[in-house]
């Protein structure tokens, strides 16, 4: 079954390729045999985002989507580059070539939609409000009056604004370089709470064991796919039927279950 699903895969992107070549000719698209005639795959990313992306004690950039990638890369014949870029110029970044995706725990919006090609998605998430274990913050009316941080140029700062009188309600967003950041002056009280993925939210508090706690209340449910510059489009079918191919061959599930305890992966289902 395995070898069958391989060669489909194969199959698949063969005539991506193929596809690619005959855009190349005609100047529209060649995306996919420009990554492969250079033989690396440049990710962009923030490397401080665990579980997605982040460095490792050795300072090895490791995670879920870096191993997703990295296997993704292999099975197209190239090499992985992860490349760690300023998250609040990550647009900038891809469009000028500087990387080949943006592959981080990057969320689906309409902005973003605008300006660059997205894979199909392959993990939902949820925008949360992260407080300390002692606040008597209990819901986002709670926090009325307060001050609230958040990465700067991530999707949490849209879910604030599209969250219906919470913005109105706070009295500053204080934005961060990284998640990490915002979570260090949440605990110090120099914010009140932090906005940010519940994926992350969760592998943090897990990993540090520091004295945090995530409130019921959703602002927004997201989901994650891959970013490509708008018109790579063979480059993103490519990377969609290897990713469809490690799902129907269990590899998504064994990368999954490694970083999150289960296969939380949607693709393909």
């Amino acid at each position: 079954m395995r070898k069958l699903i391989t060669l489909a895969a194969v199959a698949i992107v063969s005539a991506a390729m193929l596809l690619a070549q005959g855009a190349g000719e005609s100047g529209a698209d060649n995306s996919l045999q420009d990554v492969l005639d250079k033989g690396t795959f440049i990710l962009g990313l923030d490397d401080s985002f665990p579980p997605m992306g982040f460095r490792d004690e050795n300072g090895e950039i490791v995670g879920f989507d870096i191993d997703a990638a990295r296997e993704v890369a292999s099975r197209l014949g190239v090499e992985l580059v992860p490349q760690p870029i300023d998250w609040n110029a990550k647009e900038q970044e891809l469009a000028t070539g500087n990387i080949d995706c943006i592959w981080n725990g990057f969320t689906v919006t309409p902005e973003r939609e605008k300006v660059m090609t997205f894979s199909a998605p392959y993990v939902r998430n949820a925008q949360v409000v992260v407080v300390r274990g002692d606040s008597d913050v209990m819901t986002l009316e709670d926090l009325a009056g307060g001050t609230v941080g958040v990465q700067a140029g991530s999707s949490a700062q849209a879910a604030i604004d599209d969250t219906p009188g919470f913005k109105e309600s706070i009295d500053q967003i204080v934005e961060f370089k990284e998640n990490l950041t915002a979570l260090m002056d949440l605990e110090i009280g120099g914010v009140d709470a932090v906005v940010m993925d519940l994926l992350v939210a969760n592998d943090n508090i897990n990993r540090s064991g520091k004295d945090f706690r995530i409130l019921d209340q959703t602002l927004t449910e997201e989901e994650y796919a891959i970013g490509f510059r708008k018109n790579d489009i063979a480059l993103r079918d490519a990377v969609d039927a290897q990713l469809l191919a490690m799902a129907e061959d269990g590899t998504l599930a064994q990368i999954a279950t490694k970083w999150f305890g289960a296969d939380i992966t949607i693709v393909g289902k």
